[in-house]
């Protein structure tokens, strides 16, 4: 069975998989690092999560290399499997990214949590100090691999590349998902920064948009770009991110208040305890569901405007606000 052909569920299992392998096979490991910064690395990158960046990243490579119309004259004889292999390094690369900020964002000085994707956080079992090299060695080898792989494949994969790297860069620096976090960082101390009290739901949105939203959109893009897309149609991939990524945070907040620990693999209820703004304390659970809801529908549209009207990305913004994990 071809994975185009495979039911959503099956579909996923086999990307997943596929990221795990690449994964294991990409992260350093003794003796080329130290093992204890390799066991920590290890720990947090290979111990579970849906991989849902990553997936992304693929979906919307093969979504692309799918529809002839939208990649650029010189990459008309892409195949599928070609799609998958250009991408599969940004969505390495992503999911290293987002494990380092998980990582960083467990912490004490952060959200100060004990349990991540079912399991002790990092710091809990390798110590705080420890943890933060673990996170700036996950950080640090997306971009080492970003800039290594794929080699040998002429000089229209090398600018492809190049564009992806700064695009998830910026995703996950200042203006992207630190500039998010720090956000996030200061309306958790009112006393001290902006303090939830002062966000409306459009506050809200741009935090969101730069904490969670960024990698999500660049996930998304980077696999367009590395399968030859045309601007249009990279424009289109974006749009259909943004939405999405709005979608998955509206989700997020609503699980944080209906969702059981056992099933999120993470701390219910943490985001009301420490009294952060979120969508459900800002305009209830229902309403909540309807701006997911609408936020799935534009996600949609924006892949109508280049003739996509089916595939991948539709199954996934359909899991995105039907998910309870």
């Amino acid at each position: 069975m071809t994975t185009e052909s495979m039911p959503f569920a099956e579909y996923v299992r086999a990307r997943r998989a596929l990221v795990d392998e690449h994964l294991e096979r990409w992260l350093p490991a003794p003796p080329a690092c130290p093992a204890v910064i390799g066991g920590a690395m290890r720990y947090s990158l290979l111990g579970g999560g849906k991989r849902f960046r990553p997936i992304l990243t693929l979906a919307a490579a093969e979504e692309i290399a799918a529809h002839e119309w939208l990649r650029r004259p010189s990459d008309q004889g892409l195949t599928l499997d070609d799609a998958v292999r250009f991408a599969m390094p940004a969505a390495c690369a992503i999911e290293m990214i987002h494990t380092y900020s998980l990582v960083h964002d467990d912490l004490p000085a952060m959200d100060n949590d004990s349990l991540r994707r079912g399991r002790p956080t990092s710091h809990v079992v390798h110590g705080e100090g420890m943890a933060i090299l673990a996170g700036d060695g996950l950080l640090s080898e997306a971009f080492s691999l970003l800039a290594r792989v794929p080699e040998g494949d002429g000089p229209a994969v090398l600018e492809r590349r190049m564009r992806t790297i700064a695009v998830i860069a910026e995703a996950a620096g200042p203006v992207g998902m630190v500039g998010g976090q720090a956000i996030d960082l200061e309306a958790a101390r009112p006393g001290q920064g902006v303090g939830p009290s002062t966000f409306d739901l459009e506050s809200l949105r741009r935090m969101h948009s730069c904490k969670t939203g960024a990698l999500i959109r660049a996930s998304a893009v980077a696999g367009a770009i590395m399968a030859g897309a045309l601007p249009r149609a990279v424009d289109a991939v974006s749009d259909y991110a943004v939405q999405l990524g709005l979608a998955f945070q509206i989700v997020d907040d609503i699980l944080d208040v209906e969702g059981d620990t056992s099933e999120l693999g993470k701390t219910a209820g943490k985001d009301a305890a420490a009294g952060k703004p979120t969508y459900p304390a800002l305009v209830g659970l229902d309403r909540s569901r309807e701006l997911a809801r609408e936020a799935h529908d534009a996600a949609v549209a924006a892949l109508a405007q280049v003739g996509i009207g089916t595939g991948r990305l539709h199954d996934i913004a359909s899991w995105v606000v039907s998910r309870t994990n």
